[in-house]
């Protein structure tokens, strides 16, 4: 399995906290960006995540999966390239967020409940996704992983997460 680089090393951590540029990209390349995709998702379900940025993996390119189900209850993949929220509503939600890069830990993180977002394909072409609720804070955190930021830096609550507690 791929490495998910963590604050806990401090290199790893620098890496995290350096905000992802956009990258312009060829038909040639998708080729490559198809086998990352898959990289990141297999990672991110063995790591049993719902979201997965490049630079969690040591990857400098602007680029997210996530996992999450539709008002279905069916999981639904989504990959972003150079994705950058155009919109977000006024309406704040809490909710707690833990994260792949920062293990053992979790809390409360506030964020708008309905975001619009703007990226692109494994083509190439634009896409705009509307998002709201959980998908919304979703692709907020991965968002904020490209822009070198962490979850850690707006929680509230800073807490073990239950199951290590469990441990001990």
């Amino acid at each position: 399995m791929t490495h998910i680089w963590q604050v806990s090393d401090k290199k790893e951590e620098q890496f995290l906290r350096t905000k992802v540029s956009h990258f312009a990209f060829t038909k040639n390349e998708e080729k490559e960006l198809r086998a990352l995709q898959q990289t990141m998702r297999v990672v991110m379900k063995e790591a049993q995540g719902i979201g997965l940025s490049a630079n969690q993996i040591g990857i400098a390119k602007r680029i997210f999966v996530a996992q999450v189900p539709d008002k279905n209850g069916r999981m639904k993949w989504y990959t972003v390239l150079n994705p950058e929220i155009i919109k977000q509503s006024k309406q704040m939600v809490d909710m707690e967020e833990g994260c792949l890069s920062v293990p053992e830990v979790f809390g409360s993180v506030t964020r708008p409940f309905a975001i619009t977002i703007e990226g692109h394909n494994l083509q190439g072409k634009k896409i705009k996704i509307e998002a709201q609720g959980l998908l919304a804070r979703v692709f907020q955190h991965e968002i904020d992983h490209l822009n070198g930021g962490l979850f850690i830096d707006k929680c509230k609550d800073l807490k073990p997460h239950p199951r290590v507690h469990a441990k001990q």
